[in-house]
């Protein structure tokens, strides 16, 4: 016999076994037995809730011969017909597929004929809103004024989409999203019922990765299962399978990101990512790693709450003290507005980079709580003594440059151009050319000039585009193509303009100085 997944196998046969929609149940169930049955429902509420279920279970029961507490027993020809599918009284519709006038048109014919047993037909339409506007109107006289013995049944995940007409002429029931402790006990029970040991922390991961649904529970525990078949799930093998990160490397970034080691929090992304971790997971999860630093930043009380171990959660208070709030709120803002973004992104990688340089380097936003802790930031130096004889981010060179250029004084020339930096500025095109792909991106952008200790200089408008460069990893890569290009290690550094001015008229362009032959793309005549 073939294989059923779990959320098919233990789907729910009676209202009782319905986890976390008790409100529905309960107004159902009460309509049952005071045979106050409606015309027409329209169950609302996101994937995996139950919505299907219910109805089938409702379908089942308003047909039982033999009802118990407004529930179906189960045992009588109606039930077991209706749940081996064989039932002419229950009809489910794809409305996804079927979502044509001609489609509602036979359903109009078919309610003409009462059901030959039974006493009610059921039509369940699954994903009505995908319905055309005219199959719509179609429906609608149906529902207007349908036979005694029929009962419609539409289910929808997007209730907006559906016409006020229809919604005014059914009872509305929205399906609340499931808790994670329902979903953990529910999934509890169904493991030792398949005999089968899970830690508790695995399952309760695996209920919050849900995010409300039942369905997506179980196809994650069954997916978490298949790959460790015949041994116990251990919480670190389900992080392994579903390509989560473990709260321990959130602590090590998040460190990281305090001390504004941007080299080191891109390393961290690296060694993620090769590991094949899931980036649009990893940003959820860190997110939800932030929000529990902030609980535990409001209140003394919150330990029951946090769903962390015990020595996760010393490391969470730890960090809690090391972070301001205002810190704290920036970085949730920041991944918050990363999650949406990233969701339909083809270079996830690059987004989440920026995102984390951006929560390194606070001078690069502009908002309020950027603003707040450049200032903190400025105050804390000056408190350690740190003698401020230059404004921050500048230097006597830039001041100088600066200066020069509010006086509107032109560049000074350099003496002469060091033959190694000629060599460079002639084959920089080439150069760029064989770099990797961010690199080389963002170095297209770049224009070569000189000190006037005649130190090569890279020079940048951008500040995100400074900040990917200006790492260890990507400075070895660019001094790596230099040398091979020109045989000679080349000093240089990258230069972000901070002068507010063109570059023209701030730096000595060195491309016009040495008549570097530029290479331009003709474009063919159409």
């Amino acid at each position: 016999m073939s294989y059923t997944a779990l959320y098919r196998k233990f789907r729910p046969q009676q209202f009782e076994d319905v986890k976390g929609q008790e409100h529905i149940v309960t107004t159902l169930r009460n309509q049952i037995k005071a045979d106050r049955v409606g015309h027409a429902y329209l169950f609302c509420g996101t994937r995996g809730t139950g919505k299907t279920t219910i109805a089938k279970i409702f379908a089942r029961a308003v047909n039982c011969q033999h009802p118990t507490d407004g529930s179906p027993c189960g045992n009588c020809p109606s039930c077991q017909a209706i749940a081996a599918g064989s039932s002419m009284n229950v009809v489910e519709i794809d409305a996804a597929s079927n979502n044509g006038v001609d489609n509602i048109r036979e359903i109009r014919e078919e309610v003409a004929y009462s059901p030959t047993e039974g006493r009610y037909r059921v039509y369940i339409i699954d994903e009505v809103h995908m319905l055309s506007i005219g199959a719509f109107n179609a429906l609608l006289k149906t529902l207007e004024e349908p036979p005694s013995y029929v009962i419609f049944i539409l289910a929808t995940t997007e209730a907006n989409k559906i016409p006020v007409t229809i919604l005014s002429r059914c009872q509305r029931y929205d399906f609340r999203r499931i808790n994670i402790d329902t979903i953990s006990e529910r999934l509890t029970d169904l493991m030792e019922r398949e005999q089968i040991q899970v830690e508790p922390k695995a399952l309760q991961y695996i209920a919050r990765t849900a995010d409300g649904s039942m369905r997506d529970a179980l196809s994650l525990l069954d997916q978490c299962i298949a790959f460790y078949l015949g041994q116990s799930l251990t919480y670190d093998r389900v992080l392994e399978v579903l390509g989560a990160v473990d709260t321990e490397v959130f602590s090590k970034m998040l460190r990281k990101m305090i001390d504004k080691d941007i080299c080191g929090v891109i390393s961290q992304l690296e060694e993620l990512m090769i590991q094949g971790r899931e980036p649009g997971q990893l940003v959820i999860d860190f997110t939800w790693y932030l929000r529990n630093l902030l609980l535990l930043q409001s209140s003394d009380n919150m330990e029951d709450v946090l769903d962390v171990s015990s020595e996760n959660l010393i490391l969470l208070k730890e960090e809690a003290r090391m972070v301001e709030t205002v810190q704290l709120m920036r970085y949730i803002r920041v991944f918050s507005e990363l999650s949406n973004q990233i969701r339909y992104a083809v270079q996830k990688r690059v987004l989440i980079e920026i995102a984390l340089i951006k929560l390194c380097k606070p001078e690069m936003e502009q908002d309020y709580d950027s603003l707040v802790l450049r200032v903190a930031q400025l105050e804390q130096k000056m408190e350690e003594g740190i003698p401020a004889v230059y404004p921050a981010g500048s230097s006597p060179e830039i001041l100088d440059r600066t200066q020069r250029t509010q006086d509107h004084i032109p560049p000074r020339l350099p003496k002469a151009v060091p033959e190694d930096v000629q060599q460079v500025v002639k084959s920089w095109r080439s150069i760029v050319e064989e770099l990797s792909g961010g690199l080389k991106n963002y170095l297209r952008m770049a224009r070569p000039s000189m000190t006037e200790g005649g130190q090569l200089s890279l020079v940048l408008e951008d500040e995100v585009a400074e900040a990917f460069v200006n790492t260890e990893e990507h400075l070895e890569e660019l001094k790596t193509a230099m040398s091979k290009k020109t045989g000679k290690d080349v000093p240089f550094k990258i230069v972000l303009n901070e002068t507010s001015r063109p570059f023209e008229e701030s730096y000595v362009d060195l491309e016009k100085i040495i008549n570097m032959e530029i290479t331009i793309e003709e474009q063919e005549d159409i």
